[in-house]
């Protein structure tokens, strides 16, 4: 009786031992698996930086959707769930915010309740370079012209797949994007850039746009250098595609480019009118001596001539000349060409 009574009471704590251990395991299993519910969405240094705006009338729900839209939490009801767990779903504040893909749930909710930093509203417009944006941020005091020069120096820090493709030494003319930006007054000059690779490489996907150039032979780098000799010569949108047929018909032929922008952005970009004289400078970038595409951007192509670079016109014009509203007049000869120079250039 006593070993039936032991044997029983051994098998109950044996039952009740691997129903603890049962416990504790889904118990560990479950806090990993909220732990990681939680994590940052990505990982690493300048890939992941997000600009959102949380509208007024934004419910919790609504603004896990926007956060789950922008790729900055695993799901958009974790959003709803975590805010209420914790008792902030009604602290969440509109506004707009620069979050970061490398934050976890928890940081950008306390974000949220603690409400939009300052912002700071600044636009590059197309066809700035870098020493133009860099006025523009240090006008605003948004960047130290020294630490801005050093950060975009160091190319090698932002990781996003299209900067491997562009050529050691050349930097990163060209690929922070034109457009509107809000930062806040505190965002560092490297976050700064990061936001503007990132913009520029969602534009680069919405075109489609390797794929594009690599049907016309060409690189991501060609590509992008083309559409910033555009960006620096067309001032109507229509004209673009006609200048960019332009290019690659001259240079399927083999002729030198004569691209007054590319002299100008090797005179140091602070020129209005190009003399004569200047067509001997000594540069990579002065297309009038150097045959073939420059080094690299001459300044930083919008959409419109991103879209042109990859788009050519299919026409035989070879030559172009200014008229006096900024259009352009083609010529197939040089005949045409010189008739049109008499008829625009005074």
């Amino acid at each position: 009786m006593k070993n039936n009574l032991d044997k029983w009471l051994l098998s109950r704590r044996t039952v009740a031992y691997f129903t603890l251990f049962v416990l504790v395991l889904v118990l560990f299993m479950g806090v990993l698996f909220w732990r990681a519910l939680l994590s940052p969405v990505e990982t690493g240094k300048g890939s992941g930086d997000v600009g959102v705006t949380i509208p007024g009338n934004a419910t919790c729900s609504r603004i896990g959707d926007i956060l789950y839209e922008n790729g900055l939490v695993r799901g958009p009801g974790l959003v709803s769930f975590y805010a209420r767990l914790h008792g902030l779903d009604q602290n969440l504040k509109p506004g707009r915010y620069i979050f970061n893909r490398g934050q976890s749930l928890p940081e950008i909710i306390d974000m949220l309740a603690k409400g939009a930093p300052d912002l700071i509203v600044f636009t590059m417009p197309e066809g700035y370079t870098l020493a133009q944006l860099t006025d523009l941020l240090s006008s605003k005091g948004l960047a130290d012209r020294d630490r801005f020069k050093a950060a975009l120096a160091g190319a090698g820090s932002f990781k996003l797949p299209f900067l491997d493709k562009i050529p050691p030494g050349v930097g990163l003319e060209g690929y922070l994007f034109p457009d509107t930006y809000h930062v806040g007054s505190r965002t560092g000059e490297e976050q700064i850039i990061s936001i503007m690779l990132n913009r520029f490489n969602a534009e680069l996907d919405k075109l489609n746009y390797e794929k594009k150039a690599a049907k016309l032979n060409l690189n991501l780098h060609q590509a992008v250098t083309i559409a910033s000799m555009i960006e620096g010569e067309a001032a109507v949108d229509e004209e673009r595609p006609i200048i960019a047929g332009v290019i690659y018909n001259r240079l399927r032929l083999g002729m030198p480019l004569q691209i007054d922008a590319t002299v100008k952005y090797a005179l140091g970009g602070n020129v209005k009118r190009i003399l004569y004289k200047d067509l001997e400078i000594d540069s990579p970038y002065n297309t009038y001596r150097v045959a073939g595409l420059p080094p690299g951007p001459i300044n930083s192509p919008g959409e419109a001539s991103l879209t042109a670079s990859v788009s050519p016109a299919q026409t035989n014009y070879l030559y172009y000349v200014a008229k006096p509203d900024g259009t352009h007049a083609f010529a197939a000869t040089l005949e045409e060409h010189n008739n049109n120079r008499r008829m625009y250039i005074k």
